[in-house]
């Protein structure tokens, strides 16, 4: 393997080219958090083959990030697939794709691991290979080339990315990947090279290669015992889910046919009330969130869910903390857990139908009360609620003899009526989502056909024509996507050379709207219609399935009977410790842990949260009394290129893990009382950019520059502060009040200079400040410098005054 690796640094090797593409905060670097180490002897990377802003977001991703950073030895940096704009720049500039921590080049890694969600990440894994000069197809890759290893939910049937994929980690990496990851370095200590590592890996009993007939789905059994909490790294900037998401259970009780996460992620794990508060405890204070997400596939269902919620209500309520559940089933949605859940900011409401009558309900092995969907919203609207998000399946394999009655009976008509009277009874108007059911693998429905396209338009744009005209909106599935997702779930090796011909014409990350190449995929998917009509047809349960190599621990008599009690429209009854139904799991040993961890009663957090930020005889009157700090800060290197609104959230989460008493707003979704006084453009350095917070007490200005030192980002520092008390009564100057000019610093060659242009309006006459504003064309300036006081201004003869002497001839300094 590589001993001589090669590192990119962003800011340097890009400059001023990395501000041409979009959100160029993807591929700079620099957040607060990062844990890989560019000397150690070991490097693996974590890539996960979609933009920034969906892989951030992911459990899997930062579980394996935290994992890995905390074995001794071993790095594991973090990479995501890129957008055209920057592929384009890396091809321009002749720079592989590199890791966001070390800027190590992924063509120079130990081991490249891909965490795969979504089937539609295919694209963008052959991508971020490609760009990296390693061979896409596993037969080209040699000595001095990284192993690839994915695993994730997307490769229970790991036949259609066989091709590109050198090892397939089967199931949860907390049993069993870190031990195997600290084999391999060890094995690299001793001298071993690529192929005596790649050896060991196929040997795993939880490791899926060509040619092996079983690999068994890794379960871990100690879920939730002392396992690091999975904060970092933070994101710099606002991604699709910029929350703490603190896995609260894994896997589901509920069995729902349909649903693959469910069986894949049996047997169903609560995670200790203890456990849950030290996590949270984590990502309120060493993190900085102030939302935090209590995941599962169905929160719900988690035992004291209400109380749960209430108790964390009470520690963080005063630090203006939100606990959300993402996941509920309405027959688990109890208006004791509404209310819990309002009694902070109000996260929205989703309810997942899927299918609206009774008895298909049944078939699907599901169960919801229109009345009781009625109930809660009805309640939720009295909360505050407006709205609600409610998600529908079409093409279920329902078998049921109503569909066979035309439209009145269709399942797009029990859609758009189950809106209807609901949005009636409600008194609301809904965000309505209808995707198209997908059969999966290791589900009982694994062996079901799946709609076809023609078919599922039609469905889909009479419930979304229905549904607009009463004031809804409403979301419809992609039929193309849907075929693709449908190829890459059941389909076997041919899959993976469909995908290899649509990336070879461009189309890229496939699952956005504007990137997938629709016309290549038409054309591709016709071309080999019965390769995909063979995978997307009904499978004979007397054959064997594509993915009979991998071994989930449900059996397949179990899935089977499933089936058939599908047809029948028989419920099974959720999982529970008596179980009367086995699926194969809790036999085999792998379960019996449905209770074991949910019985401990929820604990203090390692420190008590602060008092209420807001609190005090005056906080809510019209007038209070503030102490306002003034402050200037620095933003070099990776940090230029967060934009304003970035910044704002930036030190907004370094104020809470500092636990500074910084004033919100109120209302509905209150926010950090911060206010820059001109904010740069993206791309700008600054050596003394100003802003303020106020705060209902005094506090230490030394303490806070060393204390939110610590908290920010790369590239960002607070160089001064100076405390001022606002008493009641008094005008409360904005800084955007007091503004009158600033210079820019640019660059000419090897020498700075100062661009003046004179302006006509005096913003502070009373302050006898002369009016001179500063204007740079160029759209990088090397520093913005906010001139001292009586310090001559070039071009001028007049003098400037800063913004700490502005404050002192208007507030009292502490």
């Amino acid at each position: 393997m590589n001993k001589n690796r090669h590192y990119i640094n962003p800011t340097e090797d890009f400059g001023t080219l990395l501000l041409d593409v979009e959100k160029p905060c993807r591929y700079s670097g620099g957040e607060y958090g990062r844990l890989a180490d560019k000397e150690a002897f070991f490097q693996m990377l974590i890539a996960f083959p979609d933009l920034y802003e969906i892989g951030m977001s992911n459990q899997a991703f930062r579980i394996l990030y935290n994992g890995l950073n905390r074995i001794p030895g071993i790095s594991c940096d973090r990479a995501f697939a890129v957008a055209p704009d920057f592929e384009q720049l890396l091809l321009k500039q002749k720079l592989p794709l590199y890791g966001l921590d070390t800027g190590i080049s992924l063509k120079d890694l130990d081991v490249l691991m891909f965490t795969l969600g979504y089937e539609l990440g295919a694209g963008g894994m052959l991508g971020m290979m490609d760009i990296s000069g390693i061979s896409i197809d596993a037969s080209g890759r040699g000595e001095g080339d990284p192993i690839v290893i994915a695993g994730g939910p997307a490769i229970s049937n790991p036949l259609p990315f066989s091709r590109f994929i050198d090892a397939f980690w089967v199931g949860e990496a907390e049993a069993g990947f870190f031990a195997l990851a600290q084999e391999l370095m060890e094995l690299k200590q001793k001298g071993h090279k690529r192929a005596d590592l790649l050896a060991r890996i196929a040997s795993h009993q939880n490791i899926w290669v060509r040619g092996k007939t079983n690999a068994l789905r890794a379960i871990d059994t100690h879920f939730g015992e002392d396992a690091p909490t999975a904060v970092y790294p933070v994101s710099s900037m606002k991604i699709i889910q910029h929350h703490g998401a603190l896995e609260i259970m894994r896997g589901c009780p509920n069995g729902c046919r349909f649903c693959h996460a469910g069986y894949w992620y049996r047997p169903m794990r609560q995670k200790g009330r203890d456990a849950i508060s030290r996590e949270a405890n984590d990502f309120i204070n060493a993190g900085g969130y102030r939302e935090i997400s209590l995941s599962s596939l169905s929160s719900g269902d988690y035992r004291g869910i209400a109380e749960l919620v209430g108790s964390l209500n009470k520690l963080y309520s005063a630090r203006h903390v939100s606990f959300q559940m993402p996941s509920l089933k309405v027959s688990g949605f109890s208006l004791s857990v509404l209310e819990q859940i309002s009694q902070t900011r109000k996260s929205g409401l989703t309810f997942a139908i899927e299918t609206p009558k009774d008895a298909w309900q049944m078939s699907i092995n599901k169960e919801v009360s229109r009345d009781s969907v009625v109930e809660i919203l009805k309640e939720a609207k009295r909360q505050g609620w407006r709205g609600a998000k409610f998600y529908f399946m079409i093409g279920l394999p329902l078998e049921i003899p109503e569909l066979a009655l035309g439209a009145e009976g269709s399942e797009e008509k029990g859609i758009v009526d189950f809106i209807f009277d609901v949005g009636r009874r409600a008194g609301m108007n809904f965000n309505i989502n209808v995707g198209i059911f997908i059969p999966k693998p290791h589900t009982p429905y694994q062996w079901a056909a799946q709609i076809n396209s023609e078919k599922a338009f039609e469905k889909l744009m009479f419930i979304k024509s229905s549904l607009k005209v009463r004031g809804h909106r409403v979301n419809i599935s992609d039929t193309l996507i849907a075929r693709i997702e449908g190829l890459l779930s059941r389909g076997d090796e041919g899959a993976g050379r469909v995908v290899e011909e649509a990336y070879r014409c461009g189309s890229r990350l496939d699952a956005w709207s504007e990137y997938i190449n629709r016309e290549a995929w038409t054309s591709i998917l016709e071309k080999n219609q019965g390769l995909v009509d063979a995978a997307l047809a009904g499978k004979d349960t007397a054959m064997p399935l594509p993915w009979h190599g991998v071994d989930s621990g449900v059996s397949d008599g179990y899935l089977l009977n499933e089936f058939s009690r599908s047809r029948e429209h028989e419920r099974t009854h959720p999982c529970k410790d008596s179980c009367d139904y086995p699926c194969g799991l809790c036999n085999s040993g792998a379960g019996k842990i449905v209770e074991a961890l949910a019985g401990k009663q929820a604990s203090s957090p390692d420190a008590p949260p602060a008092a209420d930020h807001n609190a005090g005889s005056n906080a809510h009157s019209a007038d209070p009394a503030v102490w306002r700090l003034l402050f200037s800060f620095t933003k070099q290197g990776s940090a230029v290129y967060h934009g304003h609104l970035g910044l704002l959230e930036i030190f907004s989460m370094a104020l809470n893990r500092t636990g500074f008493p910084v004033l919100y707003t109120q209302g509905f979704n209150p926010l950090v009382k911060m206010e820059i006084a001109c904010p740069l453009s993206t791309g700008i350095r600054a050596s003394g950019e100003t802003a303020c917070l106020e705060f209902r007490e005094p506090i230490d200005c030394d303490d806070f520059i060393s204390r939110m030192n610590r908290s920010l980002p790369d590239g960002m520092a607070v160089n001064n502060a100076e405390l001022f008390f606002v008493a009641s009564g008094s005008k409360k100057h904005s800084l955007a009040s007091l503004l009158w000019g600033f210079c820019y610093s640019g660059v000419n060659g090897d020498d700075d200079e100062f661009v003046p242009m004179s302006g006509e309006k005096s913003f502070r006459q009373s302050l006898n400040i002369p009016v001179f504003l500063m204007h740079r064309k160029s759209v990088l300036a090397k520093n913005i410098i906010p001139q001292a006081a009586n310090q001559q201004t070039p071009g001028n003869s007049q003098e400037w005054a800063s913004y700490f002497d502005v404050y002192r001839s208007l507030y009292k300094p502490l």
